[in-house]
């Protein structure tokens, strides 16, 4: 009886050989990123193309595209490190980042406030060039169920590019969501959620997800009077040079609460929980009392679970990798989003290339992270033997664990990506140079 309750159980959970084969033989793929040597590392000649900002995959992992700071975007074959082609013009400044939409078409974007769409079957020219943005534009996600493209950017602005009716001259859009000192946007694995990151410590969520409204514009004043009184960071304006974070410093609220939610009157008074409703959020940072934090790199589990913030000090002389879990439940009241972050484990990181952001990821089946550590790369796990987070959640927060460390540049790592299908991570230095790490047989 024990055994068939567990066996049901383990099911329900998606586990299982028959459920999640991966899942059981995950052994074999630590133990393959744990016998990685520095030495084996490949090195993809980019020439004298600036520092590398962003790497991505192709979602069957035949490409490894590269944001490049002087205006190009590098296309390589991750299996024969053998280059494909350079988009020598892609954009008129640094580009920002990287995003596929499938196996084919893919998304750029970049300071001169631009997005471009690409065709990997057409390399000459764009599909078509998206203008809407007042600012650097910073990162992009896409919504697959619906097809809706979605940018952040200095400005403040999120916007929502709407692909099925993408044209020539661009895609219909529309201004979704806007808040000062944003750093980054991310979408949850199921759409349900948008978290945003800000260099004066606050993150935000954004519940029940539905980007085909935009967040009620009664909400706006809610958050800006609460900032507004909690924060002198509003009374200026964000700036800073490229990827870097802006050399201000970073500001913190006053108010003794970590976590405070923004309803709309009205769904307050028909007592049900509205579509687009807003957590603003001051993540508890290791070492820092006054949690006064600039958070400059945000990643979300594979499976939603969690999110990974990269975290730097009021002081700037501090930097952390943080894992914070999801955790759902019943609402306190009806009105009240269903979720609320718990830090589960950190790491102190090496705080080198000051004012430069450092992209982070996790491995595709969420195991393990790889974070830039000074000139290389580290790869952390929750513990030892690489469990599941959801299999080894602390009661208190927990340092991560170091499996490899692999250094193999000459400069500052900036971005660091897993492939998708291979035992493959990339690594790209402020230098222009970039590394692929894979075990040898």
């Amino acid at each position: 009886g024990a055994r068939l309750f567990g066996w049901l159980r383990e099911r329900s959970l998606g586990r299982g050989l028959f459920v999640d084969p991966a899942r059981d033989n995950f052994r074999t793929m630590t133990n393959l990123y744990g016998s990685i040597h520095p030495a084996d590392s490949v090195y993809l000649s980019t020439r004298t193309h600036g520092a590398v900002f962003n790497l991505e995959y192709s979602p069957d992992g035949s490409v490894l595209t590269v944001a490049c700071e002087q205006t190009e975007v590098l296309l390589f074959d991750p299996i024969s490190s053998k280059h494909i082609k350079t988009l020598s013009e892609a954009h008129e400044d640094c580009v920002n980042n990287i995003r596929f939409l499938d196996n084919r078409l893919f998304a750029t974007c970049s300071d001169d406030t631009t997005i471009a769409l690409w065709d990997l079957r057409k390399l000459n020219t764009k599909v078509c060039t998206l203008h809407g943005h007042t600012s650097w534009v910073k990162n992009i996600e896409y919504d697959t169920n619906t097809r809706l493209l979605v940018t952040s950017g200095f400005d403040g602005n999120v916007i929502i590019w709407d692909t099925n009716r993408c044209t020539e001259d661009g895609c219909p859009h529309k201004k979704f969501f806007h808040t000062r000192f944003l750093m980054r946007m991310r979408l949850t694995p199921d759409c349900s959620k948008m978290l945003i990151s800000t260099s004066s410590g606050y993150l935000l969520i954004l519940h029940d997800l539905d980007l085909t409204k935009s967040l009620e514009v009664g909400s706006y004043p809610i958050l800006r009077a609460r900032r507004t009184t909690s924060s002198s960071d509003l009374t200026t304006s964000s700036s800073s040079s490229g990827p870097r974070v802006s050399s201000s410093p970073c500001h913190h609220s006053d108010s003794n609460s970590s976590s405070e939610k923004h309803m709309s009157r009205a769904s307050q008074r028909e007592g049900v929980s509205p579509r687009n409703s807003l957590e603003v959020l001051t993540p508890e940072v290791p070492g820092e009392r006054d949690r006064g934090n600039c958070i400059t790199s945000l990643q979300l589990h594979p499976k939603g679970w969690a999110t990974l913030l990269r975290c730097s000090s009021n002081t700037d002389d501090q930097e952390w990798t943080c894992v914070y879990e999801f955790q759902e439940g019943a609402p306190v009241r009806p009105v009240s989003p269903r979720c609320s972050l718990r830090l589960t484990h950190y790491i102190e990181e090496a705080n080198v290339g000051r004012g430069y952001i450092k992209e982070l990821c996790f491995s595709p089946d969420g195991r393990m992270v790889s974070s830039p550590h000074g000139y290389g790369i580290r790869l952390l796990g929750f513990d030892k033997q690489c469990s599941e987070l959801i299999d080894c959640l602390p009661k208190e927060a927990s340092p991560l664990r170091v499996i490899r460390s692999l250094y193999s540049h000459n400069d500052v790592v900036l971005t660091t990506k897993f492939s998708p299908t291979h035992c493959q991570i990339a690594s790209g230095c402020l230098s222009g140079r970039v590394s692929l790490y894979q075990p040898k047989f």
